[in-house]
């Protein structure tokens, strides 16, 4: 991973901005926070704050992954935006285009995970130790070897979307480390986080911000 990181130069995309919060929608290919070393510098986190300084993270993306992230503009936003995503109240809509036909029109995917030391970052199912893992799924529409899902994930795991595609026989497509053959074979990770509801650090109001799917 590190040494093919090559970021996408493309200018910051911002959906939403107030006094407390700035939603923005994350290329693929960028890291969400810096990795390890100089050539990971560049992540969305740094560009979001070289024009706006006072900006704090809240959550992440993987790399891969497109689509909606929020940004605290002040400490009270971010503790009270991070409290939100603790206790599971951001509600979460991601699309997906995955391997294969999917029999079922939705269905829930309840495997709980762990990281795959010797694989790291990978993750796994691990019915002993795993954290619990859920995420309801819904068929969008059928292509000809493909199809396109949206994803709700009921919990926050890393790769919690990826390893449970893969474990159900629907591999997201492009995906580097879940899926193989063919499935493998796309322009990027066809999974992009649509939209996010959350409610506002000020006043508690619920919104809806949402980045329309570039695939």
């Amino acid at each position: 991973m590190s040494d093919t990181y090559s970021p996408p130069d493309t200018p910051l995309s911002i959906l939403h901005q107030d006094h407390e919060i700035l939603i923005v929608d994350k290329p693929s290919g960028l890291l969400s926070v810096p990795g390890r070393g100089e050539h990971l510098a560049d992540c969305l986190l740094s560009r979001v704050q070289a024009a706006f300084p006072e900006a704090l993270l809240v959550h992440r993306l993987d790399r891969d992954t497109s689509g909606v992230m929020v940004f605290a503009l002040t400490a009270h936003a971010q503790r009270h935006l991070g409290l939100q995503f603790e206790k599971r109240q951001v509600k979460k809509t991601y699309v997906a285009r995955v391997w294969g036909r999917v029999a079922d029109k939705t269905g829930t995917v309840d495997l709980p995970l762990i990281v795959d030391w010797p694989n790291r970052p990978r993750q796994k199912v691990d019915f002993d130790a795993g954290k619990p893992a859920l995420t309801d799924w819904r068929v969008v529409r059928y292509e000809e070897s493909a199809t396109r899902v949206r994803l709700f994930p009921k919990t926050g795991r890393s790769h919690q979307l990826r390893v449970h595609m893969r474990e159900i026989g629907h591999p997201i497509l492009g995906d580097p480390f879940y899926a193989e053959g063919e499935a493998r074979n796309a322009p990027r990770l066809m999974l992009h986080a649509e939209s996010l509801r959350l409610r506002h650090p000020d006043g508690g109001v619920g919104m809806n911000f949402s980045a329309k799917c570039p695939f």
